[in-house]
């Protein structure tokens, strides 16, 4: 509502202290949309860690946005160590949920695996 203007002037410092009010109490959208806050910097300083932090609560209730965010947070080293192994996990886990951008970036992450000729 907040964060997009709906039914309320657009404010995304609000529309923060309502994610996180739902997502302390295990809300797995409102985990994800606080990571997505803190990743881009909306309504709260822009912080990778944090925002790592609150979408894999949500990638861990099977949210497939955060599975595959969380992936792409591994591939690129943003917010957390780089690991091509739990980017893999976290894509796969998201795929077998029929996200298209998860399975273009297994197919990806896994030809990078492969030995060129």
């Amino acid at each position: 509502m907040y964060q997009h203007g709906k039914g309320a002037e657009k404010d995304d410092k609000e529309a923060v202290k309502w994610y996180r009010k739902a997502a302390e109490e295990g809300d797995a959208d409102s985990q994800y949309n606080l990571g997505w806050m803190y990743k881009n910097g909306r309504g709260v300083e822009k912080d990778d860690k944090k925002a790592v932090k609150w979408v894999r609560k949500a990638a861990e209730q099977g949210i497939a946005d955060a599975e595959y965010n969380l992936g792409v947070s591994y591939a690129e080293g943003s917010g957390i160590e780089q690991d091509d192994k739990e980017a893999a996990k976290w894509y796969r886990k998201a795929a077998e949920q029929g996200d298209e951008k998860a399975k273009a970036a297994l197919k990806k992450l896994s030809e990078q695996e492969q030995p060129k000729p």
